[in-house]
């Protein structure tokens, strides 16, 4: 049974990491979803050295057409021991070629994958990101389980979400430790989860139970309204080299301002929101990485690049124990929303901090001895 939730391990607290652990295991292995399509041959990607697969998903229960799934893993490396599958967040997808070299260097082979309406899997007509329900991704994620397991015989994987991603796959390895991994899936080994979105950045109003039933009631009618129009730059700008940043990527598949949000996909992640807040088990253990303060988005660049953007961090602290399982948080001093596209100083940070979990990882498996 999930632990009691939420843990409070905020500003003040004195606590720097912390554990939190409960019972483990997972439900006996389930045959694959009939219906199911193995992915495709390999071909080349649009970065450079890397590979793309593309996998059919479907008809889109939203209306918008066939979908798509796209997995990402660097070229030529051979079947590994330990992998890794990652989960981008909205107005994201796959590129962050430094982070798959940090775990490669680990030990663990990468593979990203974009979900159905996001960067190299949307298709003309789609509403970027748009699903009116978290849950229609859990096919395209076991599926990408099932192939990495193929190419990859006997490893151990973990998976790695970011910001929405991170809600989405918390969610997802919830409901497939209960009903097993799929057949030819690799044992799960940790979730790494980068600022997870957790909870509803703004003013409280928008966390009642008033507001969630309007978001609810507009979605039924209007589920592609936009309810937050793409904004300017804010955050964007201090991520892209051609403005403050650092890094190079699509800004079609990653615009500045961010993608507009839509009543139908923010009423779907405030429902899976509210199943985490009742305590989830993901079955193994995970680190959850998040920055140490949240900044205005409004905010200069200098004070953008300092800190989160776009979350209220204190909400990761409150509820990131809804999480389950044996737990470690840590705030990175000054990082931004993605800890890993930080400034040099604290992006050095978090991946010592992930280097460091990833060498005591076996370790965590085992029960903590302050845990009854």
């Amino acid at each position: 049974m999930p632990h009691s939730c939420p843990v409070w391990l905020g500003p003040g607290s004195g606590l720097d990491r912390a554990w939190i652990g409960h019972g483990y295991g997972w439900a006996v292995a389930a045959e694959p979803t009939p219906g199911w399509t193995d992915w495709s041959s390999w071909s080349s990607d649009v970065l450079p050295g890397y590979q793309q697969t593309t996998c059919p998903v479907g008809t889109d229960p939203d209306g918008e057409g066939e979908l798509f799934a796209t997995l990402v893993r660097p070229g030529g490396a051979g079947p590994s021991p330990g992998v890794v599958l990652a989960v981008h967040g909205f107005t994201d997808y796959f590129f962050h070629t430094e982070l798959a070299d940090f775990f490669a260097a680990h030990g663990y082979r990468f593979y990203g994958l974009d979900l159905h309406k996001c960067g190299r899997s949307w298709r003309t007509g789609q509403t970027p990101h748009f699903t009116t329900d978290l849950e229609r991704y859990d096919r395209e994620l076991e599926s990408a389980l099932q192939i990495i397991g193929t190419e990859n015989p006997g490893c151990r994987a973990l998976v790695y979400g970011h910001s929405t991603g991170g809600l989405v796959v918390s969610l997802w390895l919830d409901r497939m430790r209960r009903r097993g991994r799929p057949t030819g899936a690799p044992e799960l080994a940790g979730l790494v989860l980068n600022s997870p979105f957790l909870d509803l950045n703004g003013p409280a109003i928008l966390r009642t139970r008033a507001t969630s039933t309007a978001i609810g009631a507009t979605s039924k009618l209007h589920r592609t309204r936009v309810v937050r129009a793409a904004g300017n730059g804010g955050y964007g700008l201090t991520l892209h080299r051609d403005y403050h940043g650092e890094f190079d990527y699509n800004l079609q598949w990653k615009p500045l301002g961010g993608f507009p949000v839509t009543a139908g996909w923010i009423h779907a992640v405030r429902r899976g929101q509210a199943r985490l807040h009742r305590g989830l088990d993901v079955g193994v253990p995970n680190l959850v990485l998040r920055s140490d303060h949240s900044v205005a988005e409004t905010a200069g660049i200098e004070v953008m690049s300092r800190g989160d953007a776009v979350l209220d961090v204190n909400h990761i602290a409150r509820w990131a124990g809804c999480v389950g399982n044996r737990q470690t948080i840590v705030p990175v001093p000054d990082a931004k929303h993605d800890v890993f596209l930080s400034s040099q100083g604290p992006r050095a940070t978090a991946y010592r901090e992930l280097g460091r979990w990833l060498a005591n990882l076996d370790g965590l498996s085992e029960p903590h001895p302050d845990v009854l």
